[in-house]
């Protein structure tokens, strides 16, 4: 049975590697189906998606989303969509902007706490990336700040360091209305250490598609609710390593090992083929 890692990141958003690089270990890991899933972004799998001429990977369209809730920011991934859909396209560039947006507010905020960091050089720090907290923690390590991003993040960057910080991301109920449109099929991304059961039930019923289910912050026994909560509501299940390709992550290590079986790849299509035939 073919293996598939639907949760990766390139140097498109917050990653390091090139997305040929990661169909290039894909293949080395015995993968079949991998879904580049950057940032905000769909740069990083229209790169790959040039590049994969041989074939040796099935490339889903994928990506993940920063979305507002109930004044949380939570994470929805969004699966085999059109990526040359205009409202795909034009979500992108919304959400692009509401990135450096919300980025020129963390440094703010850092720069009220006396730390000593410039937006130039978090914008400088991401290049052509879609700009995020990574980026900022790179700056403060390389300006000796902090000894590593663990650190940037326990200091400066959590959410509980920096509190409400306003964002113009859409809502949760945009991006699902939006995505699905363009056929997409969305899923709640890692809530194992993020959510109560109260609050991924809630978001269910907002139109949510799927559950993240197994995710190398999930040990056995969350994966195995996860998994038992989405059969009993027809949820689908959706899986992967959230690699990165730092060194620094503590999710690298599962690239090829925290995987999903093809029978849920194929439900993911199967659902998106139905909207898409839908909305011809």
């Amino acid at each position: 049975m073919g293996k598939a890692d639907l949760h990766i990141h390139t140097n498109a958003s917050d990653g390091v590697c090139e997305p040929a690089t990661i169909l290039e270990r894909a293949v080395e890991k015995g993968l079949n189906t991998v879904a580049i899933t950057d940032h905000d972004s769909i740069k990083g799998f229209k790169k790959a998606r040039e590049g994969n001429v041989d074939g040796k990977i099935e490339l889903l369209p994928g990506v993940e989303l920063s979305v507002r809730w109930k004044n949380k920011e939570i994470h929805l991934l969004a699966y085999c969509f059109n990526p040359d859909s205009s409202i795909v396209n034009d979500l992108m560039l919304r959400q692009s902007r509401a990135r450096r947006l919300r980025m020129a507010k963390i440094v703010d905020h850092l720069k009220k706490q006396g730390v000593d960091i410039d937006l130039d050089e978090v914008k400088a720090e991401a290049g052509l990336s879609n700009i995020g907290r990574p980026h900022a923690a790179s700056v403060l390590i390389n300006k000796g700040i902090v000894a590593s991003a663990g650190e940037a993040f326990i200091r400066y960057l959590s959410s509980e360091q920096l509190g409400t910080i306003d964002t113009e991301y859409c809502t949760l109920q945009e991006a699902i209305e939006l995505m699905k449109r363009a056929g997409g099929v969305l899923s709640l991304a890692h809530p194992g250490p993020l959510y109560s059961s109260a609050e991924v039930y809630e978001m269910m019923e907002l139109g949510i598609d799927a559950i993240e289910c197994i995710h190398p912050s999930h040990p056995w026994p969350v994966q195995k609710n996860f998994v038992k909560l989405a059969k009993k509501n027809n949820f689908l299940i959706t899986g992967g390593s959230d690699y990165h390709g730092k060194r620094q992550s503590d999710y690298d290590p599962y690239f090829g090992i925290v995987t999903l079986g093809k029978q849920h790849v194929d439900a993911l299509k199967r659902v998106s083929k139905q909207r898409l035939k839908l909305s011809e």
